[in-house]
């Protein structure tokens, strides 16, 4: 099948855009509470507003495309569907597992999982019966939102934690607070699992609708106006309307602004002539890269930012909102250096070579000895 061009540049966006969202977690001096307890100035609100929930929305969306072209290989191939993709599923959780105890308490791996393995029994079926999977999980999503955004709106406002386990802990203890708060890290699988499942499926039909088809620029416009031309300014009052209106600020209105970009990104790539830019080249290959980018970013961006490593987050918070983007930007520009350099050398990113290994493993025919 040929590769779609469009798809590694949308994933090179997607994975450095969330890092745009993860890096005020990680420069926040009292650790991953503290943002959402913070009362932040007009500019750090704009700024939280480029990235907040979009690009989470833009990789949700890439997943249900990954997973239709996967379901189309297995029927090309006259494979069981799903079959082998639970294993994989299996894999990705548990990559999810290891990454929230070792790394970072807000691992989206775990969630699109779990998500992947209710829509492999979905992704084949009528239009009828995905159309209702997405009424369903949609409505099921919009009423969590709702009643969180009604809890939220007559709670008492959040303070910071105050907490100095990530200006002078150290990794250990990190790892220990995150299994002792599973729980409450791991409540945002609720929103994840019913939004994915509007998005994964969303994204295998984009897809079967030809949105990353020269034929599909219509579609593509559509969305492009749904997304950045409605969502998008409708998201920007949203950010500046307070705490309480967390939950439709990060997954309502950004996931309908993702489905612009993906219109936008994918008419860019289709419309450039000649060879690719630096930009594109660069993107492509953290996209093509997209699993080692994710992981290996988050551990840069902790080492970078918490007490057991530079430290960076307590040290620079006088200058807060601004050294934040500059250090996404150094994380982000090293990444791309990083992954280019790395398949000039290899076909896969580290982590997709392991990961590649350990799914083919129990596939693999033994061979008799002394054949």
């Amino acid at each position: 099948m040929k590769r779609i061009d469009a798809l590694d540049v949308l994933r090179g966006v997607a994975i450095l855009g969330t890092l745009g969202t993860n890096i005020w977690i990680f420069t926040a001096p009292g650790g991953p509470s503290e943002p959402f307890g913070l009362q932040k100035t007009v500019v750090e609100t704009f700024l939280h507003f480029l990235t907040n929930g979009k690009f989470l929305g833009l990789l949700t969306l890439l997943f249900g495309v990954g997973l239709e072209l996967q379901y189309r290989s297995a029927v090309r191939k006259g494979l069981r569907w799903p079959g082998r993709y639970l294993w994989r599923a299996a894999l990705l959780f548990a990559e999810g597992v290891a990454h929230y105890v070792l790394i970072f308490e807000f691992d989206v791996l775990m969630g699109y999982a779990l998500t992947s393995m209710i829509v492999a029994y979905l992704i084949g079926r009528s239009e009828r019966v995905v159309r209702g999977w997405m009424i369903g999980a949609g409505a099921v999503h919009l009423l969590i939102v709702g009643l969180v955004t009604l809890l939220l709106l007559n709670a008492p406002a959040a303070r910071p934690s105050g907490s100095t386990l990530y200006r002078d802990g150290t990794w250990p203890q990190q790892v220990v607070a995150r299994l002792e708060g599973l729980a409450i890290y791991r409540i945002e699988l609720i929103f994840i699992i019913p939004m994915g499942i509007v998005l994964f499926l969303a994204g295998s039909r984009l897809l079967r609708a030809g949105v990353f088809a020269p034929e599909g620029a219509l579609l593509r416009r559509r969305l492009m106006i749904a997304g950045l031309g409605v969502a998008a300014p409708l998201n920007l009052l949203t950010s500046y309307a307070g705490p309480a209106w967390f939950a439709i600020d990060r997954y309502v209105l950004p996931p309908l602004v993702a489905l612009g970009l993906l219109g936008l990104v994918t008419t860019i790539v289709l419309e450039t002539r000649g060879e690719p830019g630096l930009v594109r080249r660069g993107l492509a290959d953290v996209g093509r890269a997209a699993l080692s980018c994710y992981v290996f970013q988050n551990v840069v961006a902790s080492f970078v930012c918490y007490g057991w490593g530079l430290g960076l987050a307590a040290r620079l918070d006088w200058l807060r909102p601004w050294w934040v983007p500059v250090a996404w930007a150094g994380i982000c520009l090293l990444f791309v250096v990083l992954s280019s350099w790395w398949l000039r050398r290899f076909t896969r990113g580290p982590i997709e070579l392991a990961w590649q290994w350990a799914y083919q493993a129990p596939f693999r025919t033994s061979v008799p000895a002394g054949k």
